[in-house]
């Protein structure tokens, strides 16, 4: 099912028109639980992988044990809490005695477990340039002309002073694939279930976004603020940037001011690539897509949340945002949180 985000409570270029060349188009990913396969757009589904090509791995976390959990005991503990969650009634969780000795025996703090060798990559994102809608007849594809498939993959385990997972960009031509890795590998050992995501499909969707205000001019964001004030809706959270896992747009910035950011290798410029999302949407819920408003109005709780659809988090709720590198696409790419 497609996915159509309402449109914005007031058109923002017709009160300040002075934004009008500053609009991006974003697409919203709006992923959502299913049984993606090779061939699929998809996160945390499996990846087209060529069966001679290796699978990349994190050198900075070799075993021979790391703290944390395996990746299935996170999916029975996610299956577990589905089920359980779906014969609820109200508010209250009843497990059975099978159910709670499977989060029993999982915990919350995980425990030491033997990893032989790096860290397998965890199998993130896949995206084909055929699923992204046009704009205006332009491609809205972020690669190289020369492919048609991006792969994101990360490591498990937190990295730098951002405490974010290592993100790994493989961009690709589909069709030169050949034959297919038929069981890549997987980490024995992963920080926690916050980094890896649900396999879900996607239903991409071309919005319209404009610069956060900590990105306007001083003079301008001080004129939207005084707008916005005697209104019921904010710029940033309803008018500017949309919220949930998408390609290309504007940066968030949320909870600090934007800074000068360069390319690891080169220092060139930068440009917003992938944003991964807690949430789809959150308190502000006129992004909320109008095909998911039916599951938000069902009674009792639902495991998980219809907004929460990867049961990815990125720390506190936040957003990683990924950054391309303006000169070549094979440069390392930069991450931020907001």
């Amino acid at each position: 099912m497609h996915r159509t985000t309402p449109p914005r409570p007031v058109d923002i270029t017709n009160e300040f028109p002075e934004l009008a060349p500053l609009a991006r188009t974003a697409v919203r990913l709006h992923p959502r639980p299913g049984k993606p396969a090779v061939g699929d757009s998809s996160v945390g589904g499996p990846l087209l992988w060529p069966r001679d090509e290796p699978w990349p791995i994190c050198p900075e976390h070799a075993g021979p044990w790391h703290l944390g959990f395996a990746p299935d005991e996170v999916r029975d503990s996610r299956r577990v809490l589905t089920a359980a969650w779906a014969r609820a009634e109200g508010n209250r969780l009843d497990l059975t005695p099978q159910e709670r000795e499977v989060l029993d025996r999982i915990g919350y703090s995980g425990r030491r477990i033997p990893q032989n060798g790096p860290v397998p990559l965890l199998s993130v994102a896949q995206l084909y340039a055929r699923d992204l809608p046009a704009a205006e007849g332009d491609s809205l594809w972020p690669g190289p002309q020369a492919t048609d498939l991006l792969q994101v993959l990360w490591c498990p385990f937190e990295h730098g002073d951002e405490c974010l997972p290592q993100v790994r960009l493989v961009w690709r031509r589909a069709a030169e694939v050949g034959p297919l890795l038929s069981t890549p590998p997987e980490p024995s050992v992963i920080d926690n279930g916050d980094y890896l995501p649900s396999p879900c499909v996607l239903h991409p969707e071309p919005v319209t976004e404009y610069p956060a205000p900590h990105e306007l001019d001083e003079e301008l964001a001080e004129r939207v603020r005084d707008w916005e004030e005697p209104r019921d809706y904010l710029y940033q959270y309803a008018l500017s940037v949309a919220p949930g896992w998408k390609i290309g747009g504007w940066g968030n910035w949320s909870f600090c001011d934007p800074w000068p950011m360069g390319c690891p290798d080169c220092g060139g410029p930068v440009r917003p690539l992938l944003t991964v999302d807690s949430t789809e949407w959150d308190n502000e819920q006129s992004w909320r897509p109008v095909e998911d408003e039916a599951a938000c109005a069902a009674p009792g709780v639902v495991h998980p949340q219809p907004q929460e659809p990867t049961q990815v988090t990125i720390g506190r709720g936040y957003t990683m945002q990924v950054y391309s590198c303006e000169r070549s696409f094979g440069h390392t790419a930069l991450q931020v949180m907001q």
